[in-house]
C-alpha cells in the first residue's frame, strides 16, 4: 500500500527519493510529499495531493536540496486524502516521520499528547509519532533511542522512516508488521518499503525483520538491534532480477507485460523440480519428505487472487493426492475458532510474503498444533518466507500492475508442484502425465497468448457494458472468480462469477440480451453439463462468449462467440484458461480508457489489516 523512500547520501537524494516514488506508483497511493534536511539545518517539506508527478512539479518550482532525506506515497486509512494528511508529518522544526501501517492506539496517544500541549494539523494516526519523537527529543534522547522507547507504546502495524534538525545526516527506520529494506551503496544507505525503489542506486539489500531498528549513517554507517535491544547482523541479498525488470519496455502497459511474460516465469517455476517424469519432493526443503508423509489433511490461507488459486488447488489436492483440503480466506481465519485436525499441514500464499492478513494468520497457526507451516511466495527474504517452516519461491519476478496475472499462474504451478509432492511422499501414484504435461506447460500457454488479437476485437463487445457474468466448473470454477475480478478491478464493470451448475438457482434471473455471459469450456468429464448450462443462457437471450478446447466441438452460432483454445492435460487447463481471461479484461480496461496499472481505490501490497 503506502510507499517508504529514505537516503542518507553524498549527493544531493532528491532525485534519488524522487525516483523511488515513482517505482513505488504501483502499490496504489492517493498522496505524495518529501522533506529533506539542507544546508542550514532546516527541515524542508513538499506534499502534494495526487500523483508523485504533481509532487515532481512543486520540486521543479522550488528544490529542496541536501544529503539526507525521506520521502513517501501515501493510501488513505485514517483521514481523506489531502495534502495537510499527506506525509511526511512534522513536529513543529524538529522531526519528519513517514509510516506504512495503522496506528491502533493513536486516539489516546493523540488525547495525551494535547494535554501536554501539542496541537495537530492533520487527520492521520501518524501525526502522533512525530509528536512523540519531539517530546523524547526534548528530553535529551537520540534519535535513535527515542524511536527506540516509543515504538514500545505504539500498538498495530507500522514501518516508519524517521530524521531530525537536531541531528543531520541521520534516518532511523523500525519494523513491525509492515516490510522494510535497507539499500546498501557505495558510502550510501538507504531505506525502502520495497527493493524496487532503490535499484537505480543499488541491487544489495538487508530485509529487517520484525522488531527491528536501524540506523543509517553518513558514509553508509548502520546499526541494526532487534526488538529485544539487542544489537545483531541481518544477511545482505543481491536482488537477482535486475532494474529492468521494473521496466515496460515495449509494452503499453505492466499488466501487459506481465501476461505475455507467463511462459518463461512457469519455465522458471518448474526449473530444478521435476525429474524425468517424477517431481522432486526435496524442493520444498529438507524436511518436506517427513512432513508430507505426516499430512493427512491441509489447510490453505490466502486473500483475494491468491485464493482463488487457493480453490484450483483445493480440487487438485483432493482428487490427485488424496487429502482433505480446507480453503480459508486470511482476514476470516483467526477470528473464528478452528478446529485442526491431527497430521493438518498449514499452507499460505502470497505474491509478497507481508500480506498483513496472512501474516498474521500463520501466526495464529503456530499456536494450533499444524504439522507444519509452508509458504508459496514469490519474495525471497520477506516476512512469511522467514516465518516458515517450508517455502516455495515461485520466481515470478517483480509483479507491478495491481491486478495480478503471472503472480497467479506461478502459485497455480508451484500448487500443483504440491499436490504432485505430497501424492509421492504417500507412496501413491506420481501421475506421469501430469508432469509431462508440465514441461510442455509454457509452450502450451504462448499458443493460447497468441490469440490475443481474437481477444481484442471481442473486448469490443464489452465497451459499453455495466455488468457481466462468468461460469465454470469444478476447478474451473474459481478460475470463472478470477475472471470476474480481473474485469471488474481494472474496467470497473460489475461482474459475478458461479458454478454453471447454479444457474438455474438465482443467476438466470439476470440473463437477456445486455447481459454477456463468458465461460470456459475445458474438454473435461463436466463437458456435457456445462454444454446443457450454456443452453440455458441461451435459451433467454445471453450473450455467449465461450473459450473452448478445440476439440469440444462448441461453435459460433447466434449470440455464441467462441475462441478455441489448444488443448492441454485435464489436470491442467485452469492454468491455460486463466491467460485469455486476464487477456479479456486487459483489453476491455484499454477501450474503457481506465488506469490499468493503477486502478482506482486499490494497492498492490496490502499491508494493514
Amino acid at each position: 500500500m503506502c510507499g517508504i523512500v529514505a537516503a542518507v547520501a553524498q549527493r544531493n537524494v532528491q532525485e534519488i527519493l524522487l525516483e523511488g516514488l515513482k517505482r513505488l506508483e504501483y502499490r496504489g497511493y492517493d498522496s505524495a510529499g518529501m522533506t529533506v534536511l539542507n544546508d542550514k539545518g532546516e527541515l524542508t517539506r513538499h506534499r502534494a495531493l495526487g500523483k508523485v508527478a504533481a509532487l515532481g512539479d512543486e520540486l521543479a518550482k522550488a528544490a529542496l536540496p541536501g544529503f539526507s532525506g525521506i520521502a513517501h506515497t501515501r493510501w488513505a486509512t485514517h483521514g481523506k486524502p489531502s495534502e495537510a494528511n499527506a506525509h511526511p508529518h512534522h513536529s513543529g522544526q524538529q522531526v519528519a516521520v513517514v509510516h506504512n501501517g495503522i496506528i491502533e492506539n493513536y486516539e489516546y496517544i493523540k488525547e495525551t499528547l494535547q494535554t501536554s500541549g501539542y496541537t495537530f494539523s492533520s487527520e492521520t494516526d501518524t501525526e502522533v509519532i512525530a509528536h512523540l519523537l519531539s517530546d523524547k527529543l526534548q528530553s535529551g534522547f537520540s534519535l535513535f533511542d527515542a524511536t527506540q522507547e516509543i515504538v514500545n507504546g505504539l500498538g498495530g502495524a507500522y514501518a516508519l522512516g524517521v530524521m531530525s534538525s537536531k541531528e543531520p545526516g541521520v534516518v532511523v527506520g523500525a519494523r513491525q508488521g509492515s516490510p522494510l529494506v535497507v539499500g546498501i551503496g557505495i558510502d550510501e544507505a538507504f531505506l525502502a518499503s520495497d527493493p524496487l525503489a532503490l535499484l537505480q542506486v543499488t541491487d544489495r539489500f538487508i530485509y529487517l525483520e520484525e522488531g527491528d531498528l536501524v540506523e543509517l549513517r553518513e558514509k553508509g554507517a548502520l546499526r541494526i538491534i532487534d526488538r529485544d535491544g539487542n544489537p545483531v547482523t541481518r544477511p545482505v541479498h543481491i536482488f537477482e532480477h535486475g532494474d529492468g525488470a521494473a521496466s515496460k519496455g515495449d509494452y503499453r502497459h505492466y499488466m501487459q507485460k506481465e501476461i505475455f511474460e507467463q511462459p518463461s516465469v512457469i519455465q522458471a517455476v518448474l526449473e530444478g523440480r521435476l525429474s524425468g517424469s517424477s517431481v522432486l519432493v526435496e524442493s520444498f526443503g529438507p524436511d518436506a519428505q517427513v512432513l508430507f508423509q505426516k499430512t493427512r489433511q491441509v489447510h490453505i490461507i490466502a486473500c483475494g487472487t491468491s485464493y482463488h488459486a487457493a480453490m484450483v488447488a483445493r480440487y487438485w489436492l483432493e482428487r490427485y493426492a488424496c487429502v482433505p483440503v480446507q480453503v480459508e480466506v486470511a482476514s476470516e481465519y483467526r477470528y473464528r475458532h478452528p478446529v485442526v485436525p491431527e497430521g493438518s499441514l498449514f499452507v499460505t500464499l502470497s505474491q509478497s510474503g507481508e500480506t498483513a492478513d496472512t501474516l498474521a494468520a500463520l501466526r495464529f497457526a503456530k499456536t494450533l498444533g499444524y504439522v507444519g507451516t509452508l509458504a508459496i511466495c514469490n519474495v525471497p527474504g520477506s516476512s512469511l518466507v522467514r516465518e516458515s517452516d517450508m517455502t516455495l519461491m515461485t520466481r515470478a519476478g517483480p509483479e507491478i500492475g495491481v491486478a495480478s496475472t503471472k503472480a497467479f499462474t506461478t502459485q497455480l504451478v508451484a500448487l500443483m508442484l504440491l499436490t504432485l509432492s505430497v501424492s509421492k511422499a504417500k507412496g501413491q501414484e506420481e501421475h506421469a502425465s501430469i508432469v509431462e504435461a508440465l514441461q510442455t506447460l509454457s509452450s502450451v500457454c504462448e499458443q493460447a497468448l497468441a490469440l490475443d488479437s481474437q481477444i481484442e476485437q471481442l473486448s469490443q463487445a464489452f465497451a459499453e457494458k455495466h455488468h457481466a457474468l462468468f461460469l465454470g466448473r469444478g476447478a474451473h470454477y474459481p478460475i470463472a472468480l478470477e475472471g470476474a475480478l480481473k474485469l471488474k478491478e481494472i474496467s470497473y464493470i460489475h461482474a459475478e462469477a458461479y458454478p454453471a451448475g447454479e444457474l438455474k438457482h438465482g443467476p438466470l434471473a439476470l440473463v437477456d440480451s445486455e447481459m454477456p455471459v463468458i465461460s470456459v469450456a475445458p474438454n473435461d468429464d463436466l463437458l456435457e453439463k456445462l454444454k446443457s448450462n450454456l443452453q440455458e443462457v441461451r435459451a433467454r437471450g445471453g450473450q455467449l462468449f465461450v473459450f473452448a478446447d478445440k476439440n469440444v466441438g462448441i461453435k459460433p452460432e447466434d449470440n455464441i462467440q467462441v475462441i478455441e483454445l489448444p488443448h492441454i492435460h485435464e489436470a491442467l487447463a485452469p492454468l491455460l484458461y486463466t491467460l485469455p481471461l486476464q487477456l479479456l479484461s486487459y483489453h476491455v480496461a484499454v477501450l474503457k480508457g481506465t488506469d490499468v496499472d493503477q486502478p482506482r481505490n486499490l494497492a498492490k501490497s496490502v499491508t494493514v489489516e
